[in-house]
C-alpha cells in the first residue's frame, strides 16, 4: 500500500475518476446509480486493503490510496452497488447481523457472476470459474467443506467485508428499497438498449411498435429475453416488396418485419409482436418437415393466437385466425384437421397476408446487402425456458399447450449420429441369430445333461439387408463431411449385420460403384468425379436397378448445393454439413453432421 503523506495526491485518484466515467458510459450500468460516495475524509469504514465497500444506507466508501487501474475501479464500484441492488444489505432501522465468511463469499460470487454477464470492468484478481447456485446453497456448502481458496477474497474490499449493515436513522424519509430501485433502473437500461437496436434515437419520438416491444421487457417475462434480442425492421418499401400486410419474422436473423402503414394500436402491436416471437422461439419454420409450408403456418397461427388470447396479451387485430374449438390442440393436430379442406384454407390470411406465411425461411432480399443466417436454436430454447420460470412467478400459469411446447424444448436435441442410428433401427432390421436343435451345440461343463441348440447356417440363398448411398462428389464437398458421414454409416451397418451397401458417386454424371463391403466404406474409399453437381441421375439409377431391393432405403450425402431431388415411394434421408441447407423441402429426414 502507498505511503500517505500530508497534502499529497492519492495515487489512485485519477484512475478512480476514470472508473466512474467508464460506468457512466456503460450501456447497462449508466442508469444504475445506487447510493452516493462517502465524502467524509478518513472514514473508518473505508477499506484499508481493498478498493471499495458499501453500507446499507447507500454510502460508497472508496480507498483512493490503492493503486488500481481504471477498469478495476469500475468493477469495484459496480460490485459494491450490486450488493445493494441484490438485497444483500437492506436499509432498516434494525440492521441484520453481519454475515459469516461463507455467506459473504457466496454473495460476492453471485455479484461477480452478474458482472461477468454484463462485462463491467476487470476484476483485480485472477478470474476463477464462478460456481453455480444461489448464495444460500453455496454458503451452506462452504460452511461444511470450507471456502475455496480462490473465492475467499473475491469482493471489492479484498479480504475484508465489502457490504456492511448499519442502522437507518433518518426520521424524515422512509428507508430506500434498493432492490426496487435496482429493478427499475435495470429495466430502463434494457429498454434503452432496445431503442438503440431499433435504430431510433433515445430522445426521438417513440414508435407504437417500439413501445409494444419494450413492454415485453418490463412486464412480460416469458418473452422478455426474446424481445431484448429481436430487432424490429419498419420499412415501407421492404414491406411492400415482400408483400407484408402486417408483420413477418425471420428467426435466424432475429428480425421482425412490420408494415408501418398497418395502422394498429399499441395493444394490437403487442399481440402481433408476441405472435411473431412465439413463431421464432418455437422454431415453427424448421418444424414444417414434409408438410405444406403455408398450411403449416396457418395451423401454427391458430394455436399461437389461441394462447395469446388466453394469456390476455394485447388485443388481437381483426381478421386473424382463431377458432375456440381448436383450444388445447397442437399445431400438428390442427394441421391434420385443416388439411382436409385445402380450397377454403388457401383463402385464409396470416399476419403477412392471404396465401402467404409470416414465418420466413429465407432472408428478405435487400439491395446491396449480403445476408447470412445464424443457427439460434439454443438461444430461443434457453430464453423460453428461463422466461417461463419468471413468468409463472410474476404472472401465473401458462396455457397447457404452450406449457407442453416449452417443456418439450427442455429436452436437449439428439446428436446427429444418435438420430442416424435411430433411422437405421427403423428402416434396416438387424439379422437376429437363428438356432436349431438339428445340430446341437457343445454342452456346457456346468450342465452336461442339457443339450443346447447350435447356430443355424442356412445352405440356401437368403436375402440380406442392404441400403443405397448416393454420394455428392462435387468440388464443393468437404472431405470431413465425407469422412464423418461414411464412418458413421459403416459403423451402424456393421451393427445391423449389413454385408454390403450399394454406392453411387454423383457430380456431373453418376458413377455406379456397385455393392461395396461396409468395411471398405468406412475405410479409404476411392472417390471418383469431383466435377459439378447432379444427384438426380444417381438416385434414378438406384431406383431402376433390378438388383437393388425395392424396400432398401437411400442415404444422400451432400453439402446442399444441388438441384431439387425427387425420391418417390422410397424411404430416404439426407446428410448435410453444419450450416448446410437444401434448396427444396425434403420428404425424408435431414441429419446435420456436427
Amino acid at each position: 500500500m502507498a505511503v500517505r503523506r500530508a497534502g499529497s495526491e492519492p495515487p489512485g485518484a485519477a484512475a478512480l475518476l476514470k472508473g466512474f466515467e467508464i460506468l457512466a458510459k456503460h450501456p447497462g450500468f449508466r442508469h444504475i446509480k445506487l447510493g452516493q460516495r462517502c465524502a467524509k475524509p478518513g472514514c473508518e469504514r473505508t477499506p484499508t486493503r481493498g478498493l471499495a465497500s458499501v453500507n446499507s444506507n447507500g454510502f460508497l466508501h472508496v480507498n483512493p490510496w490503492s493503486r488500481a487501474e481504471s477498469e478495476e475501479w469500475a468493477w469495484a464500484i459496480a460490485h459494491a452497488q450490486l450488493h445493494l441492488g441484490l438485497g444483500h444489505i437492506p436499509a432498516a432501522a434494525e440492521p441484520d447481523p453481519a454475515p459469516d465468511a461463507a455467506l459473504a463469499a457466496a454473495r460476492c460470487v453471485v455479484v461477480n457472476r452478474f458482472l461477468e454477464g454484463f462485462k463491467v470492468g476487470a476484476a483485480p484478481f485472477d478470474h476463477p470459474n464462478w460456481p453455480e447456485g444461489d448464495e444460500q446453497a453455496l454458503a451452506q456448502l462452504w460452511r461444511v467443506a470450507g471456502i475455496p481458496a480462490d473465492l475467499a477474497a473475491c469482493g471489492s474490499a479484498g479480504p475484508g467485508l465489502d457490504h456492511i449493515q448499519v442502522a437507518y436513522k433518518n426520521p424524515y424519509e422512509p428507508a430506500p428499497d434498493w432492490t426496487e430501485l435496482f429493478a427499475e433502473e435495470l429495466t430502463r437500461a434494457v429498454s434503452e438498449s432496445i431503442v438503440i437496436a431499433s435504430g431510433r434515437e433515445a430522445g426521438g419520438r417513440k414508435r407504437v411498435w417500439d413501445a409494444a416491444l419494450e413492454w415485453f421487457v418490463s412486464s412480460f417475462p416469458l418473452l422478455g429475453a426474446i424481445a431484448a434480442r429481436l430487432t424490429i425492421v419498419a420499412d415501407v418499401e421492404l414491406a411492400r416488396s415482400a408483400r407484408i400486410s402486417i408483420a413477418a419474422v425471420d428467426a435466424a436473423l432475429g428480425e421482425i418485419y412490420v408494415n408501418p402503414l398497418a395502422g394498429l394500436s399499441e395493444a394490437q402491436w403487442r399481440f402481433v409482436l408476441a405472435h411473431e416471437m412465439l413463431h421464432a422461439a418455437l422454431r415453427h419454420g424448421d418444424r414444417v418437415g414434409g408438410r405444406d409450408p403455408y398450411l403449416w403456418n396457418v395451423a401454427c397461427d391458430y394455436v399461437v393466437n389461441g394462447w395469446l388470447i388466453e394469456l390476455a396479451v394485447g388485443a388481437m387485430p381483426d381478421g386473424l385466425l382463431h377458432d375456440p374449438e381448436l383450444a388445447g390442440c397442437s399445431a400438428e393436430q390442427v394441421y391434420d384437421r385443416i388439411a382436409k379442406d385445402l380450397r377454403r384454407l388457401r383463402k385464409l390470411s396470416t399476419l403477412r397476408g392471404r396465401g402467404l406465411g409470416d414465418v420466413l425461411t429465407e432472408p428478405l432480399p435487400r439491395p446491396g446487402e449480403a445476408v447470412e443466417g445464424v443457427d439460434l436454436d439454443e438461444f430461443y430454447r434457453r430464453a423460453l425456458i428461463d422466461g417461463r420460470t419468471y413468468h409463472e412467478a410474476r404472472r401465473g400459469l401458462l396455457p397447457a399447450g404452450l406449457e407442453a411446447e416449452i417443456k418439450a424444448l427442455e429436452q436437449p436435441p439428439l446428436p446427429w449420429d444418435a438420430r442416424l442410428a435411430r433411422w437405421f433401427d427403423e428402416h434396416i432390421a438387424a439379422d437376429l441369430p437363428r438356432r436349431s436343435y438339428a445340430r446341437a451345440s457343445r454342452r456346457q461343463s456346468s450342465s452336461p445333461d442339457i443339450p443346447r441348440p447350435g447356430r443355424l447356417v442356412p445352405t440356401e440363398a437368403v436375402p440380406r439387408n442392404t441400403f443405397g448411398v448416393v454420394l455428392d462428389t462435387s468440388a464443393s464437398m468437404d472431405a470431413r463431411l465425407l469422412g464423418k458421414g461414411l464412418g458413421a454409416i459403416a459403423a451402424y451397418a456393421l451393427a445391423h449385420d449389413v454385408p454390403a451397401a450399394r454406392v453411387v458417386y454423383c457430380d456431373a454424371a453418376a458413377y455406379d460403384a456397385g455393392y461395396l463391403p461396409v468395411e471398405q466404406i468406412g475405410g479409404r474409399l476411392r472417390v471418383r468425379g469431383r466435377g459439378g453437381t447432379r444427384l438426380q441421375p444417381g438416385i434414378d439409377l438406384l431406383l431402376r436397378a433390378p438388383d437393388f431391393p425395392a424396400e432398401a432405403p437411400l442415404l444422400v450425402i451432400t453439402d446442399g448445393f444441388c438441384e431439387p431431388l425427387t425420391v418417390r415411394a422410397r424411404e430416404h434421408a439426407y446428410l448435410l454439413p453444419k450450416g448446410g441447407k437444401l434448396s427444396f423441402s425434403p420428404r425424408g429426414e435431414v441429419f446435420t453432421v456436427r
